[in-house]
């Protein structure tokens, strides 16, 4: 019953005979090879437009080099102060981009809102040369809450950032478990509704490593600018045909989608659980991850019989589900706590 984390999952079947298959041959390197055409292309389909993409290995590798485009040394990104750019990736977007810094907010559950976002941008004077102003937003979808973004709430967001010259970038680390819930297509959620970059993420949804950057609009046209920023930083992998065969794997049939349709439905079954054993949700359960409050010795009954699990900051209990989490691990939470 392993609920840390969605990358404590192995990989997905497919996933690890795309390898296989990939590795029949030789093939040209750093990603000149047919695997990335063609998960390239894949990728323009998926999102109904022309866009340029780049591979990296990790979700943090993805963000920061993502906002480093976006966000120069002088300047900030606005994010919620539980933000995974904010809170967990050890001052990388400040390193990557040469010294921009984060601004960030709160809002309920770890959501940013048009009024905060509005408040912080009025305050700012970008003439002033003791001020660092914003140049870049950041919205994460599906956040660290568990929580997602309406189209409406993305789309406000978006049009006040541009508005004040401001380009947009959304974490999609978990984008699959975000697009399963709220019902609409990736075009709509991102591109459509005026995110310039996103970082997608696959390797919470089966991948074993498998992290894109994708360009929008007129930020295409920079993809050599973030190859030479890939490449400076060490995430330009030499045998870039077994990260694009693990994309596609996952994106060519739509798998991606149906792995993350299975973890938020056994979040769900997960969440009922704990609501009828007296637990106290913090969050909507909007996606694969729960956050529960317990009793204490219930917390200890659970790990007693096999359960991993993170205590969070607040004091609440985060459980992550999976694409490989089988129902009987839900029914054996239920069985522990009755």
């Amino acid at each position: 019953m392993n609920f840390a984390s969605d990358t404590t999952a192995p990989m997905h079947p497919a996933v690890l005979a795309a390898l296989t298959a990939a590795n029949e041959a030789s093939a040209p390197s750093y990603g000149a090879d047919d695997w990335t055409d063609k998960v390239r292309a894949l990728l323009s389909d998926i999102f109904e437009t022309p866009l340029a993409v780049t591979w990296v290995n990790s979700g943090t590798a993805s963000n920061a080099l993502a906002l480093s485009l976006i966000c120069p040394p002088t300047g900030a990104t606005i994010c919620h102060e539980n933000a995974h750019i904010n809170r967990d990736e050890r001052g990388a977007p400040a390193f990557f981009s040469g010294g921009g810094i984060l601004r960030a907010l709160d809002g309920a559950h770890d959501k940013l809102t048009r009024q905060g976002v509005e408040k912080e941008l009025a305050a700012q004077d970008r003439d002033f040369v003791h001020e660092t102003p914003a140049d870049a937003l950041s919205l994460s979808q599906l956040n660290e809450a568990g929580v997602t973004y309406s189209l409406d709430e993305v789309s406000a967001l978006c049009a006040l950032a541009h508005a004040h010259g401001l380009k947009t970038h959304m974490d999609g680390a978990r984008l699959g478990n975000a697009l399963a819930f709220l019902g609409c297509t990736p075009a709509q959620v991102t591109w459509q509704a005026g995110i310039d970059i996103l970082s997608l993420g696959l390797t919470k949804t089966g991948a074993g490593g498998a992290e894109a950057i994708i360009l929008f609009g007129d930020e295409a046209a920079r993809l050599n600018d973030l190859e030479a920023r890939r490449k400076r930083a060490g995430h330009m992998p030499p045998k870039q045909r077994f990260v694009s065969a693990q994309a596609l794997a996952l994106l060519e049939t739509g798998l991606w989608l149906d792995l993350a349709r299975h973890a938020n439905a056994m979040a769900q079954e997960l969440a009922s659980v704990f609501t009828t054993c007296g637990g106290t949700l913090d969050h909507p359960v909007e996606g694969n991850e729960v956050f529960v409050r317990l009793q204490k010795p219930q917390y200890e009954t659970l790990r007693a019989g096999g359960a991993q699990f993170y205590i969070w900051p607040d004091g609440s209990a985060r459980f992550v589900t999976n694409w490989a989490t089988p129902p009987d691990e839900i029914k054996a939470v239920r069985s522990l706590l009755s």
